[in-house]
Order: structure tokens, then sequence, then C-alpha cells
């Protein structure tokens, strides 16, 4: 059986606070002369997108959610201690 690893996070972003952390953003690339710096982040946004997957419907995300609870409530989970568990055993032979 397939086991799944589901991360939840309550933390919800402020649209306001993207908004002003971009126009510090913003602002700070303006003043940046240094060629490497410049060549890093450049690089890290084209990396960025690369990983970055297709945006999917609200109803594809609710759909993953219920199927992820479903998981959850026949008992398809491992628990934090578990996890340590398995890592800790990650290169034993």
């Amino acid at each position: 059986m397939e086991q799944k690893l589901y991360i939840y996070s309550s933390k919800r972003i402020n649209l306001m606070d993207i908004k002003a952390d971009l126009k510090w953003i913003h602002k700070e690339l303006d003043t940046v002369k240094d060629p490497t710096l410049i060549e890093a982040f450049k690089n890290m946004l084209k990396y960025r997108n690369k990983l970055a997957p297709e945006r999917i419907t609200i109803e594809r995300y609710n759909q993953e959610l219920e199927a992820s609870e479903k998981e959850i409530e026949s008992g398809s989970f491992y628990t934090h201690e578990d996890v340590k568990k398995i890592a800790g055993q990650w290169g034993k032979k």
C-alpha cells in the first residue's frame, strides 16, 4: 500500500503582506549592482519555474483534500514518531 505524508498549514497568507513584500523586493532589486547576485536571483527564479506545477482548479483541490481526509480516517498515515523511526533507518543496512 502506498503511503503519503500530508502536511497541513493553518497559516493564511495575507495578500497585503505579499504586496508589501513584493514592493520591498522590487525596491531592493533596483539597487543591486553585483552581477553575481543578479545571476543568483535569476537562477532561483528560473529553477522555481521549472518546479512550479500547473495550477489546479478549486474542484480538483477539494477532491484531493477529500481523498486525503479519507486516507487519514482509514488510518493510512504515519505519525511523527513513525516518520522519525523510518528516517532513522535511512542509510542503515
